[in-house]
């Protein structure tokens, strides 16, 4: 579904990805996992069309993306939910949700998604018509993955969902995108710092270390590796 090849990417004649390569079958929950500047939210933004590639490509579902335009790559069924939970704060619930299908037309099933996100996240149907910016962070949250869920997408990119959220909230977060996958069949790129959580709910993941990827495998044996333990788990689980 996505083939991502070979990708070099800089900011400033600073390397920020050096010969990328990560996969993705449809249907797949992949994490990316590593430290802050290890070139985990990079990847995204080379997919999404927010940063130029310097070399390398990106392929959706057989066609080729890098080069293309943000809301192009959107239509394609490409949504992200962007690090630091980026609300509209003085739009309603209600608002911010429908901004993510700004791209659709087709109201009967644009009301359809929106009955469906309500009921995924029954806190923001209690929280309709409240401006966003009075939600808690869990909330705010939850509100930016049913903005995503919005676009109808078949691939859904998520940068730090559980970033500065109580532990309780991650679960549900958690909980949630294991649900978006298995009952919706939308496709999930996962990027955490919370390495544990990710390797958890995921199908299989890669390890980057400055800008490279230094280990990757099937998520349930990253779990019991002694070098992820070590690098990113803090030691024996």
């Amino acid at each position: 579904m996505l083939e991502f090849k070979n990708v070099e990417l800089y900011y400033d004649h600073v390397y920020a990805l050096k010969g990328v390569s990560i996969d993705l079958e449809k249907g797949e929950t992949v994490a990316l996992i590593g430290a802050n500047g290890a070139g985990k939210s990079s990847i995204l933004r080379a997919i999404t069309g927010l940063a130029r590639l310097a070399s390398g490509s990106v392929h959706f579902e057989g066609e080729r993306i890098d080069g293309q335009s943000a809301s192009d790559i959107v239509a394609h069924g490409i949504a992200m939910v962007p690090e630091g939970r980026r609300v509209f704060p003085y739009m309603s619930v209600k608002d911010n949700l429908m901004m993510g299908a700004f791209t659709r037309s087709d109201k009967l099933e644009v009301r359809q998604t929106l009955d469906g996100v309500l009921e995924r996240f029954p806190r923001l149907k209690e929280r309709f018509g409240q401006a966003a910016g009075t939600l808690s962070g869990g909330e705010q949250q939850m509100l930016v993955i049913g903005r995503a869920l919005m676009a109808s997408p078949r691939l859904l990119l998520l940068d730090e969902p559980s970033l500065g959220i109580a532990p309780k909230l991650v679960q549900d977060i958690a909980r949630s995108i294991v649900a978006i996958n298995r009952d919706e069949g939308v496709s999930v790129l996962l990027v955490e710092q919370n390495s544990r959580m990710a390797l958890s709910i995921s199908n299989r993941a890669y390890a980057l270390t400055t800008g490279s990827v230094v280990i990757e495998g099937e998520s349930k044996d990253l779990l019991n590796d002694d070098r992820i333990k070590a690098a990113y788990l803090g030691g024996d689980i």
